[in-house]
């Protein structure tokens, strides 16, 4: 997968979802924009928080986007 360049708008993490501000993202054909994505393991949403820059990859699983990894940049 692709690695794409975001930022963490919002985090929830009882429904395991998070908000990125991200773009283009070649795998998906989806360009720019601001969403809400699932993620493959809730471990994920402790390694960053609001405002940070990341660099994540993203997948369709089971229908919905998922993030599959999350990194933040320094």
């Amino acid at each position: 997968l692709p690695p794409v360049e975001g930022e963490v708008r919002k985090i929830d993490t009882d429904a395991k979802k998070i908000t990125l501000r991200h773009g283009d993202i070649p795998n998906l054909e989806m360009t720019c924009m601001t969403m809400v994505f699932r993620v493959s393991d809730p471990a994920l949403l402790t390694k960053v928080k609001p405002g940070d820059k990341v660099r994540f990859t993203a997948d369709k699983v089971d229908g919905a986007l998922t993030v599959m990894s999350i990194e933040p940049q320094s």
